[in-house]
């Protein structure tokens, strides 16, 4: 009797517990960015901003990168991807992408011709320097997978 009724007891835990909502988001969504056929390069973290960025790009993106050049190489295609980023309400000290800030594009074309775009996607438009923002995706470093 005692066993039967410590497994009914058991049961009505877990199935109560399983069926709790979490109420913890506070109205926050995850975005996820498609970057096609693009392959993910290196990442960034600004906590003043309490922003994190990660980059794409395709295989002259990553040449260019992985030498010393300043100006990347024809062909090259890279997106610089901005989230805000919040506290993980499923895991404590964690934190993950909340609301989209932007997407960056540098591009060069086959003549070797460098446009840069930047898509806000926030309420606040921000001017950037062309030539600082290409400089400063070109300081990124390839993340090395063993």
């Amino acid at each position: 009797m005692k066993n039967s009724l410590l497994i009914l007891l058991t049961s009505l835990i877990s199935l109560v517990s399983c069926n709790k909502e979490n109420t913890t988001d506070k109205g926050l969504a995850r975005l996820i960015f498609n970057s096609g056929n693009l392959k993910f390069i290196s990442t960034s973290l600004n906590p003043k901003k309490e922003t994190m960025s990660a980059l794409y790009g395709n295989e002259k993106a990553m040449e260019s990168l992985s030498e010393e050049g300043h100006t990347p190489k024809a062909g090259a295609i890279m997106k610089l991807v901005t989230w805000r980023y919040h506290d993980n309400p499923q895991y404590i000290g964690g934190t993950i992408t909340g609301e989209l800030v932007s997407i960056e594009t540098v591009q060069t074309d086959g003549k070797g011709k460098v446009s840069y775009q930047i898509q806000n996607t926030t309420s606040q438009k921000s001017a950037f320097n062309k030539e600082e923002r290409i400089s400063y995706f070109m300081s990124y470093h390839p993340v090395m997978r063993p």
